[in-house]
């Protein structure tokens, strides 16, 4: 097997280096570097004086050998490179504490040869725990990431491996793969357990997200089956219902017959179909994460990782750096805490106050555009108006998130979390939410405020004693909300997906491009200068530095990389699930997505970027509670939305209490008058209407308007809310509790139906264990002599 490999390496070899000289028939498999350090030249150090850089990077390297880390220092240009490679012990006191272990005692590396990446795995946390000695009094303080930031070191990264980079590029990361099943046994040997979660995780989303497209393309047809018979359109297209103006000085009355297109599209998203869309969604969101939880079962215990402890793997790798190491105790602060839970509330409300200042500018962006001298813009002046707003908003999120990221850390810095997982749980809360609010608060506003708090004539309200609110169409405010998801999800979706590939792409380009083409010194590599005395492949440092190069000109990675890939994705759930009501095609949006997703994802950790630290896990972590909490917040969101935003209570209420068919008992074309019962007419000539508006704004046609349509449930003379208004108010609050209980309800019993673990795994298991167990009772008895 080991001649099969060293072939393999050669091939790849000769790829790279061309070459005419013959090859050894049989070679031993080539030894590799676990990492790499990159340092800067310091050219004051060549005049004979070294400066404290150089000082702090011979210490740095010193300690390192201290641990009997190899280190192979190659000079190229300006820049040190250092390989890196931690000795035999070190892997095999790894492998004796995994087997002694509680939580992590079953696993194969106790008994299997280390592979590369917990190879990886080990050396990055010695990497990143080994400190200089600052003199004052032996405190050890400088480590590897304050010698970053001094710029005594460059950077430090991870090597791809050849052969398998290349199976996975063929098998795996390439666009013609994109509906082959997915390697996850091979990504879990190259990236770890964590990132081969990830695109389990990922595959098991986009595979359910085909149910919820397609429930959400016949809510569609079902609106567009309807779109020029509906009663309601009907009654839009064919009034003669004359409206007040929309906003001030400029709008003038306008027909309630001239918005027919948008009264057409409303029905296409607001229909009878929306709720048991949105109620199937919220079941749908359980059954994944639930279905999700058996689906990980299946693959950890496969793995076997299904009792993987980080916070102990965590502990051994501490001895296995240093046996002297004392344990990180849990510590906990109540005044930090509150000082945390104060400075996260106050960036809450930055964030709802910026939300607020686009709503603003959505107020004094209409009547400005209703100004313009385009007619186009003119006329439709509210909707540009929201569109404008959705791109700032879209703005506002790319903006936002490097800022969010900033102030979690900062956050979690002051939280002194006990471990890197702590640390890691703690800072993908604090992020979430601040995205979340970042990307939602606009939306909320949106769709439950938007024409609720603007007045009436008379009394409109006024941003500033100046501005109008902005008013819902008579037809509803969900294609308000529907623009608004529609733009920030296409944009962020697309954009991201161009900038996460091109961006790699460029930075890879052009530092080849920039770089020194080498001089191939060695002329037979991998046949002479390149075995040792035993045969073993040992490639020259001429060929090992071009290795090096070649992954140091690849895209950065850092701890950050795979957080923002879930982040990304996690994003879209919400999208999916949280007012999906008033956005019936967002799952169909994030299938199509996703299916080019995780290519792009796999074409990137491949090819584009350097190779992520293999981190082994057995979930996706804090992100599952995260996704539990979308769940319930989907529900209640669809159920506000459904409540609250669509017309469907008051259509309901028109068609079996206040309209036609109610008040003859003769059950045909129940809604004919519905869309005339939701206005209500103010009178011009009252002084105190007229103050809102002058008196070009109430001419139509050459003659003058005594009297105009607004929506709102008011009396015509006094403008007091009618009985009818406080009836439909009733009965929404209503809905909305029933349609969150039965929901609740439902949720529950999906999850109480669909058990975590398969049956199969559990069974597995104790075999597992039973073999195990057998197996030390074997080994004991074979130690102890026979009486």
């Amino acid at each position: 097997m080991f001649c099969r490999k060293a072939k393999e390496d050669i091939e790849l070899f000769d790829r790279d280096f061309p070459q005419s000289a013959p090859l050894l028939p049989v070679l031993a498999p080539q030894k590799s570097h676990d990492y790499v350090l990159v340092a800067h030249k310091d050219e004051e150090a060549e005049g004979g004086q070294e400066t404290q850089r150089t000082l702090k990077q011979k210490a740095f390297i010193e300690m390192l050998r201290k641990k009997n880390i190899k280190v192979l220092e190659i000079p190229h240009d300006d820049k040190l490179f250092y390989g890196l490679r931690a000795p035999d012990e070190v892997f095999e006191d790894y492998k004796y504490l995994l087997k002694v272990s509680d939580a992590c005692n079953w696993i194969e590396e106790t008994t299997a040869v280390v592979p590369q990446s917990t190879r990886i795995r080990i050396v990055h946390h010695i990497l990143h725990h080994t400190y200089l000695d600052n003199g004052a009094g032996g405190r050890q303080t400088e480590d590897l990431h304050e010698l970053l930031k001094q710029h005594v070191f460059e950077t430090f990264f991870c090597l791809h491996e050849k052969r398998a980079q290349k199976e996975l590029r063929t098998n795996w990361a390439r666009w013609s793969s994109l509906f082959i099943r997915q390697p996850f046994s091979e990504v879990k040997a190259y990236f770890g357990e964590k990132v081969a979660l990830y695109y389990l995780w990922l595959d098991w989303y986009t595979k359910l997200l085909v149910p919820a497209a397609v429930l959400g393309m016949l809510v569609f047809l079902y609106g567009l089956a309807f779109f020029n018979s509906n009663p309601l359109i009907k009654e839009v297209c064919e009034s003669d219902i004359i409206m007040c103006p929309r906003c001030d000085k400029r709008c003038p009355v306008w027909n309630l017959s001239d918005t027919c297109a948008y009264a057409k599209v409303s029905h296409l998203f607001d229909n009878e179909a929306t709720v048991a869309f949105a109620m199937s969604m919220a079941i749908w969101a359980t059954l994944f994460l639930e279905l999700w939880k058996r689906q990980r079962a299946k693959h950890v215990s496969k793995w076997k990782v299904y009792d993987w402890c980080e916070e102990e793997e965590e502990l051994i790798l501490d001895i296995v750096n240093d046996q002297d190491c004392k344990p990180k105790h849990f510590r906990h602060s109540y005044l930090r805490s509150m000082l945390v839970l104060i400075l996260v509330t106050l960036m809450l409300v930055v964030i709802i106050g910026i939300a607020h200042a686009i709503v603003v500018f959505r107020v004094v962006a209409a009547p400005l555009l209703s100004e313009g001298s385009w007619e186009f813009i003119r006329d439709h002046a509210n909707t540009v108006a929201v569109l404008l707003g959705a791109v700032l908003h879209y703005l506002t999120i790319q903006i936002m998130t490097r800022v969010n990221r900033w102030v979690a850390l900062k956050l979690c810095d002051l939280e002194k979390t006990r471990s890197s997982t702590a640390t890691e749980r703690s800072f993908t809360v604090k992020m979430f939410t601040f995205q979340f609010f970042t990307l939602f608060s606009s939306l909320f506003y949106v769709a439950f405020f938007l024409g609720r708090i603007n007045g009436y004539p008379g009394s409109y309200v006024r941003v500033a004693g100046r501005w109008r609110l902005e008013e819902c169409h008579p037809s509803g405010c969900l294609t308000d909300l529907f623009i608004q998801m529609a733009v920030v999800m296409v944009l962020k979706q697309t954009l991201n997906n161009v900038f996460e590939f091109i961006v790699p792409w460029c930075k890879q380009f052009f530092r080849r491009r920039k770089a020194k083409r080498m001089e191939r010194k060695c002329g037979h590599c991998y046949r002479k200068t390149c075995c040792d005395k035993s045969g073993c492949v040992e490639p020259c440092d001429v060929c090992k530095l071009r290795n090096w190069l070649l992954n140091y000109h690849l895209a950065d990675t850092n701890a950050f990389s795979l957080f923002n890939e879930f982040l990304e994705m996690v994003v879209q759930f919400s999208f999916t699930t949280i007012f999906v009501a008033a956005f019936p095609l967002a799952p169909l949006l994030a299938l199509l997505n996703n299916i080019f997703e995780i290519r792009l994802d796999a074409i990137k950790m491949i090819s584009l970027e350097r190779r992520l630290v293999p981190k082994k896990t057995n979930d996706i972590g804090i992100w599952t509670n995260v996704l539990e909490a979308i769940g319930v917040l989907a529900v209640i969101a669809n159920g506000l939305v459904i409540g609250i935003s669509s017309d469907f209570i008051p259509r309901l209420l028109y068609r079996y209490y206040y309209g036609p068919c109610a008040v003859s008992g003769v059950y045909t074309n129940c809604m004919k008058g519905y869309i005339r019962n939701t206005l209500s007419t103010a009178n011009l000539n009252e002084t105190l209407v007229r103050k809102d508006f002058i008196t070009a704004q109430l001419m139509t046609h050459g003659l003058n308007v005594t009297q105009c349509s607004y929506r709102d449930y008011r009396h015509h003379e006094d403008y007091t809310l009618t009985s009818q208004f406080w009836l439909i108010l009733a009965v929404r609050f209503a809905f909305i509790v029933l349609f969150e209980h039965v929901l609740v309800v439902c949720k529950f019993i999906a999850a109480w139906f669909v058990p975590n673990n398969p049956l199969h795994v559990k069974n597995q298991r104790l075999e597992d264990k039973q073999k195990r167990l057998k197996e030390e009772l074997r080994q004991r008895r074979s130690r102890t002599p026979a009486e």
